[in-house]
């Protein structure tokens, strides 16, 4: 699959970042770049806040535990809907499994 600018833009995260930085880079290859290296969710932390690990979260959710391993190093992330879960499944707003930066 070939993703185009004009359909990641379509994507509420991406806009988002696009928007804040598109005005300080012209090359789009850069913006991706700096998307690949953010951290856009706090899974990892809020498991350990909540005294809960990888392993649990994965047999809660019925995931593979690469995958919720990757998702707590912020290699891939989870749908939304796997957010949701988890937020349902720590007691915590789904809000606070987002990390909020500025860019």
């Amino acid at each position: 699959m070939n993703i185009t600018q004009s359909t990641l833009l379509n994507i509420p995260t991406f806009a988002a970042i696009y928007s804040n930085i598109s005005h300080r880079y012209c090359n789009f290859a850069e913006i991706i770049s700096l998307m690949e290296d953010k951290d856009f969710n706090r899974i990892k932390v809020v498991l350990v806040e909540h005294k809960r690990t990888a392993r649990w979260l994965s047999e809660a959710l019925g995931k593979d535990p690469a995958t919720v391993s990757k998702w707590c190093t912020n290699t891939t992330q989870p749908s939304l809907e796997t957010l949701f879960k988890i937020s349902e499944l720590l007691q915590v707003p789904v809000l606070e499994l987002i990390k909020k930066q500025n860019i």
